[in-house]
């Protein structure tokens, strides 16, 4: 057991030393890499290119071929791309994303957070959802990610180190519940990502999304309600290469008011014109209508 241990250090070190020196390198040769992981991905590889251009055009049933592709080739640039800022952001200075990420209307979270309630912050993988670890350094306040720990150890550190780097506080999906029920502490807001497909299918949380009958999770909704907490979506765009701009908007205030799957069905709207805003910054690679 030491010495898996050991090992799963030694390789975890290699890898963030390997990707902090990639860091270092000016991000014009770094989106350069980027070109040419594209071309291999996409052409040679082609990484379920399959599932995303089916989950395309059966999400714009009227859009022709050559509109699907166009999405389809957009999304892969991009996915890579988002990888290059990652890596870039994992030794660039704050100053230096302060000038690429925006933010807008943050401001109303402080009111809520003051008034004594937690805040549910809702998104989707839409654009570069990674970079938002930097809202520790822009929001005076304690900022939860929930996360599913991976089954890769070493690349469950990685995203640990790179998520917590300005201040960020990283949570597992399992102690979400208890720590924001019990915390004491000053209130603080809680990242979702909650487009992903659900394990158990709820009739009440199945939603018309990009005209398909979609089942979505059930538990950020319901812990918002037993929590009392309020809910907002991270809507998040990309204004060009390497620069973002998300904005916060209101989902529920009162979510003790809400009938079920009402919340939900709300965060399912704004993510859906979120997507259709930028088709190509959706995570089209992932199953989400498997079953």
């Amino acid at each position: 057991m030491r010495i898996r241990q050991s090992l799963r250090s030694v390789i975890y070190r290699f890898v963030y030393g390997t990707l902090y020196v990639a860091s270092l390198l000016p991000v014009t040769w770094i989106y350069r890499v980027g070109t040419l992981a594209f071309f291999l991905i996409y052409y040679i590889v082609r990484y379920r290119r399959e599932v995303v251009l089916q989950n395309v055009a059966r999400s714009f049933p009227y859009k022709r071929y050559e509109e699907i592709s166009v999405i389809t080739k957009k999304f892969y640039r991009g996915f890579i791309s988002h990888f290059a800022d990652i890596i870039k952001a994992i030794s660039v200075s704050p100053e230096i994303l302060d000038k690429k990420i925006e933010f807008a209307g943050f401001e109303q979270l402080d009111n809520f957070i003051e008034s004594g309630q937690n805040v549910i912050a809702c998104l989707g993988h839409c654009g570069n959802w990674e970079m938002l670890h930097f809202m520790s350094h822009k929001i005076n306040h304690e900022i939860y990610a929930v996360y599913k720990p991976l089954s890769s150890n070493v690349m469950n550190r990685l995203m640990i180190k790179f998520r917590t780097r300005f201040g960020m506080k990283v949570i597992t999906d399992k102690s979400v519940v208890r720590h924001i029920i019990s915390n004491t502490s000053p209130r603080a807001v809680y990242l979702f990502l909650a487009d992903q497909c659900p394990p158990v299918n709820e009739d009440n949380f199945r939603f018309r999304f990009l005209n398909q009958d979609t089942h979505f999770f059930s538990g950020m909704e319901k812990l918002a309600c037993k929590s009392n907490s309020v809910v907002v979506y991270l809507h998040i765009n990309q204004l060009s290469k390497g620069r973002y701009r998300v904005t916060c908007k209101p989902v529920s205030s009162q979510v003790e008011s809400e009938s079920e799957g009402e919340i939900t069905r709300k965060y399912v709207d704004l993510l859906e014109e979120n997507i259709k805003e930028e088709p190509g910054g959706w995570l089209w690679t992932h199953k989400r209508w498997k079953r």
